[in-house]
């Protein structure tokens, strides 16, 4: 069926739309956080960095500011899933585009992110049902038990937050 649009028309209704965002999947992962006891999370902060290389900004659904942590939950449909994720039948060639280019960005920002000395977890949107809960559970644990990434220029002495104390200790 054609479009009764033109795409001027179609791009400036479109662009009106506003997404509602993940919330009912970040609200599941906010109580098992909150459950398991971890604190000093913050939503949707956004991250900047690229001093003296190129600038980027990226929003990850949780951040431990503090841990320097950023948590993503991707959407098995929107991120391409390899056990969920599904593709519609009616304009592939957009749609493979924009699957790779959410993976891309994915990839990207998670690159960046490890980069500035932060520690990244991706969680895919079926982790978080309550039939796999104790697997999150324990890929939680583990992520949290292992060893902090330490700042870029940082000394190993200088890692934790109190890098008065560790430089006067010297």
């Amino acid at each position: 069926m054609a479009d009764r649009l033109t795409v001027a028309q179609r791009s400036s209704l479109m662009s009106k739309v506003r997404a509602r965002g993940n919330a009912t999947t970040e609200l599941a992962l906010a109580r098992i956080l909150r459950a398991e006891g971890l604190a000093g999370w913050r939503r949707h902060r956004l991250l900047v960095g690229g001093r003296g290389a190129p600038a980027w900004k990226v929003r990850p659904d949780f951040v431990f500011p503090l841990r320097r942590w950023a948590v993503f939950v991707d959407g098995c449909f929107w991120h391409g899933c390899p056990r969920h994720g599904t593709r519609p039948a009616g304009n592939a060639a957009f749609w493979r585009r924009k699957f790779a280019a959410n993976r891309a960005r994915d990839r990207r920002n998670t690159r960046q992110l490890r980069s500035a000395g932060w520690r990244v977890l991706r969680l895919w949107e079926h982790e978080l049902r309550p039939s796999a809960r104790a697997r999150l559970l324990r890929k939680l644990r583990r992520f949290a038990a292992a060893p902090a990434n330490k700042k870029p220029g940082q000394s190993a002495g200088s890692a934790g937050r109190n890098r008065g104390a560790a430089q006067r200790a010297r």
